[in-house]
């Protein structure tokens, strides 16, 4: 909106001295007023004095201020010093932005921004733009238009506030990040994801999720200046917008710190984490919507480097996510293509020495890439929803290729958990693969992680039960690393254990020559063992890889192992071959 211009018409004679109180034409006030009165935004024009000459009625409101202007109109220092609900530090910090931003407006410099709490129900955002060299307009929102204040948008404040926390919402933060941007005012953006959140909803219930959620935000809440704004984006994702950028590298590393200390909800005892994306406005995009693109690449970033860090937007993370989004179209086509296979690690008794069973490995053969490893491509295909699918794939083309051994050994398949979700797929893909294989349904042995459990929902433990009923075998996976082991083994009587390759590598001596990591993993061992013998489970050690290893885990009462000792993964031409060695030698 184009402003008329202001021009004094002070008492006196021509020439006289201009008094100290500055008097505004009563024409171009008039006109102003008439134009501006109507804003909800609160507008104020001031001179390098930070005397005030105009404002219009929301700025009235704000400040307290008689509708129409005075003779004895105060500076506006002296106005900020009569808001009851400023402190000293806000009252200097106020005009000091409004000096800084009028010099830097002469200069040509971008526009800045500032943010400031009027009690703890109420923030205004200020703006300072040049009208000529000796005038600047002050323009203030008081939530009127954007939403920052419940109070004065006479009761439809809910509509920018989420409703567990009583911070601003995805709605509001979206508006304050836009016009943030578009006033060019300097911010630094902070994604917040909450590690391990969904394990404590599933685990504790919702309640309990709920009031970990308020906890989080109080703990952000204490590390947030007043200027700064605080959202939840919803579910367990919170963002901060930090006013000139400020330390945001600092904030965010201070975050995943008090983020990860435990809390106590509801008497429970509770661990989760935290992992913090930032990116920079202007320097890290132009628009609010790049800016929050890359918060959200270096989010990802922070999240794949092991989660419970911070990570700073780089553009090496934008190419990183377009060759992902590559590898996501290739391994959707996969299938298609016939690149992907099956290899097989054969899994050894230690009383008798001969082969059990094999394990159904997954392999990817791009004809670009080479070969991707399913540490690679596995979570892709969690992520992106298609791992049902490669899952049903390898229970088909396991059981058809188990059915050609030369001898009934058992074939065992790893079950991703989110496939265990949904419970009726997975029976289907089941008894679709044992049908149309014609495999004996006790030659079947499913393998699901301590994760898969943690619900202990009554679906997946009847779809469990079912399954035992008519003869598959259920083994669990990287047993000792989950949070609950002992509680799994109650919640279902499993045919195997199998011990994490983590804890065999720990009795090599020749990995450290350190005997106290050597104890510790063999008590671990014995202790597995004696539970899984306990409950009459085969117990198998994974990753044995040399002889030391294989009469250590048997020593402990590990039943049988599994490892490059016996093999390596071999093709599905191969396994006779492995049969004949040990099954035929040590019959």
């Amino acid at each position: 909106m184009q402003l008329p211009s202001f021009t004094y018409a002070p008492d006196g004679l021509a020439g006289a001295t201009q008094p100290t109180v500055r008097r505004p034409a009563r024409l171009t006030v008039g006109i102003a007023n008439a134009l501006l009165v109507q804003l909800p935004l609160a507008i104020a024009i001031v001179d390098a004095d930070l005397g005030v000459h105009y404002w219009n009625e929301a700025a009235a409101d704000l400040f307290g201020l008689p509708p129409a202007m005075a003779v004895d109109t105060p500076p506006l220092t002296d106005i900020l010093a009569s808001m009851p609900h400023l402190l000293p530090n806000q009252r200097d910090r106020i005009a000091a932005f409004v000096r800084d931003a009028m010099e830097a407006s002469n200069r040509g410099e971008p526009k800045s921004f500032l943010r400031v709490s009027l009690g703890r129900d109420r923030r205004v955002g200020l703006q300072v733009r040049g009208i000529d060299a000796r005038k600047w307009m002050l323009i203030i929102d008081d939530g009127r238009m954007f939403g920052t204040s419940a109070r004065s948008q006479g009761g439809h404040g809910d509509a920018w506030l989420d409703p567990l926390t009583g911070l601003s919402n995805r709605r509001h933060f979206n508006q304050m990040l836009r016009e943030m941007t578009e006033a060019s005012a300097s911010v630094a953006l902070l994604m917040i994801d909450l590690d391990r959140f969904k394990s404590v909803n599933d685990t504790l219930g919702h309640g309990v999720g709920d009031a970990l959620l308020c906890l989080v935000s109080q703990r952000l809440a204490r590390e947030t200046r007043e200027e700064d704004l605080l959202a939840r984006l919803g579910g367990d994702e919170f963002a901060i917008l930090v006013s000139g950028g400020g330390s945001a590298e600092t904030l965010g590393d201070r975050v995943v710190e008090i983020l990860s200390r435990p809390y106590v909800v509801e008497g429970q005892l509770v661990h989760i984490g935290a992992s913090v994306g930032i990116a920079r406005f202007p320097d890290h995009g132009a628009t609010a919507e790049t800016i929050m693109r890359n918060a959200d690449l270096a989010l990802y970033d922070a999240k794949g480097g092991g989660r419970r860090m911070c990570r700073m937007f780089a553009p090496a993370m934008a190419e990183q996510a377009q060759t992902r989004r590559d590898l996501e179209i290739d391994l959707r086509r996969a299938l298609t293509l016939g690149e992907l296979s099956l290899v097989y690690q054969p899994q050894l008794n230690v009383a008798t020495q001969t082969l059990t069973g094999f394990e159904a490995l997954l392999r990817w053969k791009h004809p670009v890439r080479g070969s991707v490893l399913p540490d690679v491509f596995i979570p892709v295909a969690e992520e992106i929803g298609c791992i049902a699918a490669l899952g049903e794939w390898v229970l088909k083309t396991a059981c058809e290729e188990a059915t050609r051994w030369r001898a009934p050994l058992t074939v065992a398949v790893n079950v991703s958990p989110r496939q265990m979700e949904n419970t009726e797929r997975l029976v289907r893909a089941v008894d679709t693969a044992l049908a149309a294989s014609g495999l004996s349904p006790d030659r079947l042995e499913l393998e699901i992680t301590e994760s898969s459990l943690m619900a202990k929902t009554e679906g997946v433990l009847a779809m469990l039960h079912g399954f035992r009923d008519r003869g598959i075998r259920i083994a669990m996976d990287d047993f000792g690393t989950g949070s609950s082991s002992l509680g799994q083994l109650r919640a279902f009587p499993f045919d195997k254990i199998k011990i994490d390759r983590s804890f065999i590598a720990g009795l090599d001596h020749r990995a450290g020559n350190c005997p106290g990591p050597v104890a510790d993993a063999a008590a671990v061992i014995r202790a597995i063992a004696a539970i899984g013998n306990r409950f009459g489970m085969t117990t198998t050690a994974e990753g044995v890889e040399t002889a030391e290893q294989a009469a250590a885990v048997g020593a402990d009462g590990c039943t049988d192992i599994q490892g490059f000792l016996i093999s390596r993964p071999v093709p599905p031409s191969k396994i006779d071959a492995l049969i004949r060695r040990y099954n035929t030698v040590n019959a």
